[in-house]
């Protein structure tokens, strides 16, 4: 009996701790009267026309206004939109359209003279790129002297060459004569005659060829 007693009395304490919280947590519930509320407001908010001073020269002030000041305008102006457009003002609907596609933040125009920025820097850009080439071409070797006319004229000659041959190199022959054969392999490697139907070596070539440097400067 007398072990009972501590037990019961714990028992009863929670179950008062529990029905104390309880019911100090309900006021802090969301209720239907606060949801009723809560429409109310916006109800009224759709009702009432935003007064025209708060709109006046918005696209002036727009990017000048404070975060917080834009965002209530702007929930107020969609709220506005919740209801039949027909009963909005002119000017709530050149404001709504103003913030909604209106050139601020990312649309935002160029501020004038930027083209003739962006073409002058570009303009130095190119004028430092030439100037640093020509201070390193003074620096550099001279040319070879392949990239002359004269030897490209010569280069010209060299792939028109043809050669009168022998017999061709590995041919069979009764009698094997190695300076006959050494002197075929010499002439197949000098007859070129490239490009013989369009190219330097056709008949009546009048193209550059190979030519496409200036004459040599003494």
């Amino acid at each position: 009996m007398l072990r009972s007693l501590p037990r019961a009395s714990s028992s009863s304490a929670s179950l008062l701790t529990t029905t104390t919280s309880r019911q100090a947590l309900k006021p802090f519930r969301s209720s239907p009267v606060a949801c009723v509320h809560a429409s109310q407001q916006q109800q009224s908010r759709q009702a009432h026309a935003i007064s025209n001073p708060t709109l006046a020269g918005i696209e002036k002030r727009w990017e000048a206004m404070p975060p917080q000041e834009q965002a209530e305008l702007w929930m107020s102006l969609r709220d506005r939109m919740k209801a039949d457009w027909r009963e909005l003002t002119m000017q709530e609907k050149k404001a709504a359209y103003w913030i909604a596609f209106g050139p601020h933040g990312p649309r935002s125009l160029p501020p004038p003279g930027e083209g003739w920025k962006i073409f002058n820097y570009t303009m130095i850009g190119v004028g430092v790129a030439f100037g640093l080439v020509w201070f390193v071409r003074l620096f550099a070797r001279p040319p070879p002297a392949t990239m002359t006319k004269e030897y490209q004229e010569q280069t010209n000659e060299y792939l028109k060459r043809r050669i009168g041959l022998g017999p061709t190199p590995g041919s069979r022959c009764d009698s094997f004569n190695p300076e006959q054969e050494m002197a075929n392999v010499m002439a197949y490697a000098q007859n070129q005659n490239t490009e013989p139907i369009t190219g330097v070596s056709s008949e009546g070539y009048q193209g550059k060829g190979m030519v496409q440097s200036a004459p040599k400067r003494e």
